[in-house]
């Protein structure tokens, strides 16, 4: 799963204005998800579920009688944050004794009670895998109890569960397809907060989608750790998938049918999906993208190192020469795909050579752009308990900035490319840097702003490009 380092502050926003005149006796909630995408998407499954409790929701810190942080664990900075959030907060609930403050997500999972032992602000955790209980966990809390539900369920999906669109802009909305993961690279803690990997109902996954085309969404991003390994015959668990009949073997849907079924389906829908394993990628995938226009020509393919040994030691199930034969595989199918990356500098036992190593692969590929991080400790994984963090964080610092500035090089590189073409573009909102302009995405998933004229939010737009940065694609509509 594509791994941020920002949070996304949500505000639960309800299209039906008669919500919005709900008696003010009633309890209000507030929501931050902090990481990925898929604690985005998980929020707006939260939001569904309270709301049915008699919540509703504010903007306002200050109204809220039930705080929500949906956490992230993949890095010791995303921990840091919640924590220094939660100090902040603190003041909140000095002011408002009925205040209750509620923790979810991966970091939930990973810490359980200690949450309640450790943060003495904290009334309620809850595990990704636990929402369906918050309703009983809301119960306790309003009798003083504080209360934990952190157990990993191997079938719990949502894909029941119609989600309350956060801070949507109406246009663009998330999708989960898949839960977990079963790749378990070294450093990382996704197997241990988000449990075994299983798919979604194809089913219901189009129910939900259709639900969202019925409402002016214009674009889709399907969601999921791994979403190259969906795979639905009936049952979620891929364990279980050598059990099973020839005959649903042979019926089963994997990621490409998937793929295929809603382009299909949705015509005038834009369709993108993150994120991809390598070694699960398959030319399917690859080919049914090319054949389908709505399907945005874009994929994040982590690779988190270029060198070799250092892939072994994180577990990762492909060879730097595999990854290149499948970006070369990419750019046969799809000249014009963008791809992005994640990589982590200072792994333990990572020399100067496999650094360089790293960035050597990064010329060859030039990614458009990158999630990069430095190594940090991640207790619990395989890393953490068997591999010495020999890296220094001097060296670490110093190897991430060499990163940074090689893609900021091959960002501005990739854009520049844009400059005296026509892209189309889907407005998304306004600019931050100037309400006379909007911004939105080309399918290749690069930012877009230009004058609005008579636009509105929603548009396709084509725009001729005329200047750029390394983010961002500056232009003029094409009348």
């Amino acid at each position: 799963m594509q791994k941020k380092s920002h949070y996304l502050e949500s505000q639960v926003k309800f299209k039906n204005k008669s919500s919005l005149n709900i008696s003010k006796s009633l309890k209000k909630f507030y929501i931050e998800s902090y990481g990925c995408q898929m604690n985005f998407s998980d929020s707006e499954v939260v939001s569904s579920i309270i709301s049915k409790e008699g919540y509703v929701p504010t903007t306002t810190l200050i109204e809220a009688d039930l705080i929500l942080l949906n956490t992230c664990s993949i890095r010791e900075k995303a921990e840091t944050t919640v924590r220094k959030r939660l100090k902040d907060l603190n003041r909140l609930k000095t002011n408002n004794k009925n205040l209750k403050v509620g923790v979810l997500g991966c970091m939930a999972e990973r810490l359980k009670n200690k949450f309640l032992e450790q943060e003495k602000i904290v009334d309620l955790v809850v595990g990704p895998d636990a929402y369906r209980d918050i309703p009983n966990l809301l119960k306790d809390i309003e009798i003083g109890k504080n209360a934990v539900n952190v157990i990993l369920s191997k079938e719990e999906t949502y894909g029941d569960i119609s989600p309350v669109r956060i801070a949507s802009n109406g246009v663009t909305a998330f999708v989960s397809i898949t839960r977990g993961c079963d790749n378990m690279c070294t450093f990382c803690v996704v197997p241990f907060t988000r449990g075994r990997e299983r798919s979604r109902d194809p089913i219901s996954i189009l129910d939900e989608i259709q639900e969202l085309v019925e409402n002016n969404f214009k674009e889709i991003t399907l969601l999921g750790q791994n979403v190259d390994s969906y795979l639905w015959y009936g049952g979620g668990l891929k364990k279980d998938f050598k059990k099973i009949s020839d005959l649903r073997k042979k019926t089963a849907i994997n990621f490409a049918k998937l793929l295929k079924l809603i382009a299909r389906t949705f015509p005038k829908l834009r369709v993108r999906f993150s994120t991809s394993n390598p070694q699960d990628m398959s030319l399917d995938v690859l080919k049914t993208m090319s054949e389908h226009s709505n399907i945005c020509k874009h994929i994040h393919l982590p690779v988190q190192s270029g060198s070799d040994k250092i892939l072994g030691l994180m577990n990762r199930k492909h060879s730097r020469q595999e990854y290149l034969n499948l970006i070369q595989k990419i750019r046969e199918y799809m000249p014009d795909c963008s791809i992005s990356h994640d990589m982590i500098a200072g792994f333990p036992g990572e020399n100067e050579k496999d650094h360089q190593l790293t960035l050597d692969l990064m010329e060859q590929v030039k990614y458009e752009f990158g999630y990069m991080f430095k190594y940090s400790e991640r207790p619990g994984t395989l890393a953490y308990r068997k591999l010495k963090d020999d890296v220094s964080e001097i060296t670490k610092k110093r190897r991430l900035q060499e990163i940074v500035d090689l893609q900021q090089k091959h960002s501005l590189y990739r854009t520049r490319s844009y400059i005296g073409k026509t892209v189309k573009v889907l407005i998304e909102k306004e600019s931050k840097k100037s309400k006379n302009q909007w911004c939105g995405r080309n399918e290749q998933n690069t930012v877009v702003v230009f004058d609005k004229k008579n636009f509105k939010i929603g548009d396709f737009v084509d725009v001729l490009i005329s200047n750029c940065t390394s983010a961002t694609l500056i232009g003029n509509a094409v009348k």
